[in-house]
């Protein structure tokens, strides 16, 4: 998973590489990961560093099931950050769900999340190497992200309205990424 430069340290990083590249929807969680999951502590994994802001670590915990595919315990942490990152991560699970209406809910929550400024650049550059249908057009024109029209075209896509499955795939991988990123150092740092 991981593409970006940071080192996530000894329990994150193998978590982070391992991670598949996630269907839009719900698949059958990996259990071996979510047994590892249930075994870490966030103590030990931002070790030697201190955690600074408990909500962001745990934020970092609820992405990391919901990479793993253990939506059960995602919702139940996500739900439980009242920031608009941890509503960030509840919208991400239901757009996968699928239950497209409660994921904009969740994401009319978020506001304008700081993650949203290199998701847009990130999204247009992952279009610009695809065929762009109708559903997916924007994400190669917009200068802002918009995630309730990323909402639509994976629901576009689920609906066999569009085909570009595999763009939606890479693009919300790249939104986890940088999502995963953001709580990791805003949990180091406070």
């Amino acid at each position: 998973m991981a593409t970006t430069t940071m080192d996530y340290g000894p329990i994150f990083s193998p978590l982070l590489a391992g991670a598949p590249l996630n269907e839009l929807g719900p698949v059958v969680p990996d259990k071996a990961a979510l047994v590892k999951l249930k075994a870490l502590s966030l103590d030990e994994a931002f070790a030697p560093a201190k955690i600074a802001d408990r909500g962001m670590a745990e934020a970092c915990l609820a992405g990391l099931y919901l990479l793993y595919d253990g939506f059960e315990e995602s919702h139940n942490i996500s739900q439980s950050i009242e920031t608009p990152t941890g509503s960030y991560w509840h919208g991400i699970l239901h757009r996968r769900e699928p239950d497209y209406g409660n994921a904009k809910y969740w994401f009319r929550r978020v506001g304008r999340h700081p993650v949203f400024e290199r998701l847009v650049d990130a999204a247009r550059e992952l279009a610009s190497a695809e065929t762009l249908d109708r559903a997916s057009a924007f994400l190669g024109e917009q200068h802002d992200w918009d995630p309730f029209r990323f909402v639509d075209c994976c629901e576009a896509v689920a609906e066999g309205k569009s085909t570009s499955e595999m763009l939606c795939r890479k693009v919300q991988r790249k939104e986890c990424e940088l999502l995963f990123d953001h709580c990791f150092r805003a949990a180091k740092a406070g």
